[in-house]
């Protein structure tokens, strides 16, 4: 069997229909349907049926489906192995975030392309969390928490937050000085999520309040430099902010818990050679690049 032919009825399986199967693989929609339409003629069996939702997987599929994964989960590895060491090809779909990838991950994406010239990477950026196989990504990058049961994620580096607020915000509302205090202040926030803190060993967990939300951190930067509140943020996007004055760190006696950048990737036994590839090379930025170290905060005016 073709193996672009089982990689399309999979990409049609997990998106729910050929359109977006289509638009996942970057082809027509007729060649979709036609790979489909081979595979199903060599089978003799169907494999999907039309809805008005797309298409849904018949009890033959189902079967058909994880066997296919399995097959070319198999040949990709295969191939992996016959390749000069070093060399990597096919496509690599990442799921990045929107607040960091564009400025901080965009660069590396680019210097990996450059060294593998037969790999294509297809890079997506938001920062919803994607469902990795329902999505048809190889693996997802991801910042912030995940609790220590999470399987299928790789640490590539750690990322410091901040507590910051503008100049004019501290002038008319003071700062807070204790993660309690907090509670009194506009927090600008991307849901209902909790802010960590340490007081030593011990970690300090408040639920801050607020009129002001967006799912992305540059954003909660900008209403922060407006005055709008009191934000807490990675460090790499508030740099150029510190230093220029257009805010300022508070509470800087109870520093953010640090997070982590991660590499998830689906369940397997083994991730693919091009997602380890890619894990290194972030690992070695983030221990490497400035704006992900730890905020050294007598550089930069404080609160008063």
């Amino acid at each position: 069997m073709d193996i672009e032919e089982l990689q399309t009825f999979i990409a049609i399986a997990d998106a729910g229909g050929v359109s977006p199967a289509a638009r996942r693989l970057g082809v027509s929609k007729s060649i979709v349907s036609r790979r489909l339409l081979r595979l199903e003629t060599e089978l003799g069996v169907q494999l999907l049926t039309r809805t008005n939702r797309g298409a849904a997987l018949t009890e033959a599929g189902v079967t058909f489906r994880d066997c296919a994964a399995k097959a070319c989960a198999e040949i990709d590895l295969a191939k992996e192995t016959i390749l000069p060491k070093g060399e990597l090809r096919g496509r690599l779909r990442i799921a990045a975030p929107l607040s960091f990838g564009p400025t901080h991950l965009a660069p590396l994406l680019a210097e990996m392309a450059l060294r593998h010239p037969l790999l294509d990477i297809h890079t997506s950026y938001s920062d919803r969390v994607v469902d990795l196989i329902a999505e048809g990504y190889d693996c997802a990058i991801r910042l912030g928490y995940l609790p220590d049961s999470y399987q299928h994620a790789i640490q590539v580096g750690p990322v410091y937050g901040t507590v910051v607020a503008s100049p004019d915000y501290i002038k008319t509302h003071d700062a807070p000085e204790t993660p309690e205090e907090l509670l009194a202040h506009e927090a600008l926030m991307q849901g209902l999520e909790s802010w960590q803190f340490l007081d030593g060993h011990k970690i300090i967990t408040v639920r801050p309040h607020g009129r002001f939300k967006a799912d992305n951190g540059t954003a909660l930067v900008a209403a922060a430099v407006a005055g709008l509140g009191i934000a807490m943020v990675p460090d790499g996007l508030i740099h150029e902010y510190l230093a220029t004055g257009a805010l300022v760190p508070v509470m800087t006696r109870y520093p953010v818990r640090p997070g982590g950048a991660y590499v998830i990737h689906p369940p397997s036994s083994q991730p693919a050679r091009k997602i380890r590839v890619l894990t290194e090379l972030l690992t070695e930025h983030f221990n490497n690049a400035p704006h992900f170290a730890k905020a050294t905060y007598d550089k930069f005016p404080k609160a008063v």
